[in-house]
């Protein structure tokens, strides 16, 4: 599956709850889901919502979003017409790029898997495709909220 053109298209208050999260989540990794629309079977690159969750594993190295809050999520977003599109989590100590376990970990081809870099005194926001092991960086585009 490819994603083509897409890109990721945040308001600017998603995109502080995603920082937010991050910096919140030191000296872990912090993770959280993107929910939006899904246009056959494809991400429309627009966020619904930017919801933070748990990361299970307590790690500085790892995450896996706490079961309860993938539920949960992927209630709401039913619930209103989305669908789960991606996930964020954040490198704590190194760039905002897919490392090899995040690659092996990627779990759906049609997911947007966003990278927030904490190794620099600015943080860092990227956007990828992962499938079937290659990475393909997305535009992240910022809007006004409304």
């Amino acid at each position: 599956m490819s994603l083509g053109g897409l890109a990721l298209r945040l308001t600017e208050s998603q995109h502080r709850v995603i920082l937010g999260n991050c910096y919140d989540g030191l000296p872990n990794e912090a993770c959280g889901l993107l929910l939006g629309p899904m246009l056959a079977g494809a991400p429309t690159g627009a966020v619904s919502e930017a919801r933070p969750c748990v990361n299970a594993d307590a790690s500085a190295r790892t995450y896996t979003v706490a079961p309860k809050d993938l539920l949960r999520a992927m209630r709401d977003a039913e619930g209103r017409g989305d669908e789960i599109v991606g996930v964020w989590h954040s490198h704590t100590h190194t760039d905002a790029y897919p490392s090899p376990t995040d690659v092996r970990q990627a779990v759906d081809p049609s997911w947007i898997y966003v990278i927030v870099s904490l190794k620099h005194d600015a943080p860092m926001l990227r956007a990828y495709q992962i499938v079937d092991g290659e990475i393909a960086e997305l535009a992240v585009q910022l809007a006004r909220d409304t």
